[in-house]
């Protein structure tokens, strides 16, 4: 019995297979004959092509001749990348939903987010940061791709990515700058790039585009308040690195007797009025570009006219949130990304935005102090020296020197020891603002400041350090420093410091 068994068991897949061979034979001609139809054939190129065409149909009548979808083409990529190089949404999404992965490496390790970067794929680039791609993995050489939309000039993708990799920004600013891409520098600074961002060596964004010629990226990052006299750590300024590069236009470009207004002390009143004038200015720039772009498409809603900017001193803001996570932010589309975000524990604050950062360097430097009497030296294309005592004004401006002195202070480099300084305090008539500049460090018009909003009403505040403020639940904070790229807050009943980043007007 058992012997006959086996036998018809034997006999029946011989049936069975005779019976399919020409069932799979006629499929696989019905297949091919309806992709010539189409105008295609059962190949890989072909393949391909139909993923760059978003042809979904036709990409069907392929799977359905058990052709593999994870068929690669000679640079190693998937249909996934060919359709995000292309645009082709409907392609990719046929795909994704056939298993393939989101972020697919392919060709040196490229994910199709990165393929749609280099291809300036802008709408594809969004489309797949909502799918989930990862904006934070690399290719074979290390490139993130923000970087890599950096470096293609793909300026819609910079602003697609910024949000996602603020890490990245101020590095991409430079890399920006390095490459001569005055659009990609616009939109960084849009997102929160600094441009007082730094390379080790302290050559800042102005100085790079400065020496390898970049014309644009140069008028573009002064325009922007990049510092005109700021030097890198050798003690150059970008005029002299652009000089010693060979570009002499662009050392006139930086390089220029000072400006009334420059040569001035700022109110409180005078910087808000600056920022709120900035911000405002970047938000309408960013709209007409994305309306030049996508004409059809909604920019993104905002009032058109914000109550002027006030000092956040002794202001109560909006209640505090529980701050949330980047991988809650992530999975929940509904979280408000203009609320600060970190990768720690929750805490409780109140939901400010930095929209804006200011510095403003004054081009009088202290050369020397000999009793009562400073040498100054005044910036320009031919630098003037000055002898100025108390009393005395600084020529073509309201500034009054108020006092000059040599003092002693604790020294920050040999802690319990004393260093002798240099000062002149200085008085602006027009203003009433007062300042004191110290021999050997840049002298400025203000305090560090920033622009913050509520993101709860949309009110905007100027913060300097040392200013205190509450939330509508009493809990009260204290501006401990304003950096560049970040506001540092601390609770005073925790004693807790959290930061807030520089997000840009668009972030």
């Amino acid at each position: 019995m058992k012997g006959f068994s086996r036998g018809m068991t034997h006999t029946a897949i011989i049936v069975i297979s005779t019976t399919m061979i020409p069932s799979c034979k006629k499929r696989a001609d019905t297949v091919k004959s309806d992709l010539r139809e189409a105008g295609y054939q059962l190949t890989a190129e072909d393949w391909f092509r139909a993923s760059r065409g978003n042809d979904v149909v036709a990409m069907r009548k392929f799977v359905s001749g058990d052709f593999s979808i994870d068929t690669r083409n000679a640079e190693g990529n998937s249909a996934l990348h060919e359709a995000a190089a292309n645009g082709a949404q409907d392609s990719a999404d046929y795909l994704l939903d056939r298993g393939m992965a989101v972020d697919l490496p392919g060709g040196s390790e490229r994910t199709p987010l990165m393929a749609a970067v280099v291809a300036d794929q802008t709408e594809m680039v969004r489309w797949l940061l909502r799918q989930g791609a990862d904006p934070r993995l690399k290719d074979q050489d290390g490139f993130r791709p923000l970087m890599l939309a950096v470096r293609e000039g793909s300026t819609g993708s910079v602003a697609e990515l910024a949000a996602y990799d603020r890490e990245d920004l101020d590095p991409a600013l430079l890399l920006a700058a390095l490459v001569g891409q005055a659009d990609v520098i616009d939109s960084l600074t849009n997102y929160g790039a600094s441009v007082y961002a730094r390379m080790e060596d302290g050559r800042t964004p102005l100085m790079i585009a400065a020496e390898n010629g970049h014309v644009e990226s140069v008028k573009l990052l002064l325009e922007i308040g990049a510092g005109r006299y700021t030097k890198n750590s050798d003690g150059r300024t970008a005029a002299e690195i652009a000089s010693d590069a060979g570009y002499p236009e662009i050392v006139a470009m930086i390089v220029r007797d000072p400006l009334p207004g420059e040569l001035a002390l700022e109110s409180p009143e005078q910087i808000a009025e600056s920022m709120d004038a900035f911000v405002d200015a970047a938000i309408e720039k960013s709209d007409q570009a994305a309306s030049a772009v996508e004409p059809d498409s909604k920019a993104i809603a905002h009032d058109d006219y914000h109550a002027p900017s006030i000092l956040i001193e002794g202001e109560t803001l909006s209640s505090p949130v529980a701050e949330r996570t980047t991988a809650e932010v992530r999975a929940n589309t509904q979280v408000p990304t203009s609320i600060a975000v970190t990768d720690n524990k929750s805490f409780e604050m109140p939901p400010l935005v930095m929209r804006h950062y200011r510095e403003r360097e004054i081009p009088v430097g202290i050369e020397t102090v000999q009793g009562d009497t400073a040498t100054l030296m005044i910036e320009g294309p031919s630098p003037k020296t000055l002898k100025v005592r108390a009393g005395d004004s600084i020529p073509g401006s309201s500034l009054v020197v108020v006092r000059v002195q040599r003092r002693m202070e604790d020294s920050k480099s040999n802690p319990g020891g004393h260093v002798e300084i240099s000062t002149v305090q200085l008085r602006d008539d027009s203003t009433g603002a007062t300042r004191e500049w110290i021999a050997g460090v840049s002298s400025s018009a203000h305090d560090p400041v920033a622009l913050v909003e509520d993101a709860a009403t949309g009110k905007r505040y100027i913060a300097s350090p040392g200013q205190r403020f509450k939330a509508a639940d009493g809990s009260e904070f204290l501006i401990s420093a304003v950096r560049p790229n970040q506001l540092v807050i601390e609770e005073l009943a925790s004693g807790e410091v959290r930061t807030i980043p520089l997000r840009g007007p668009r972030g």
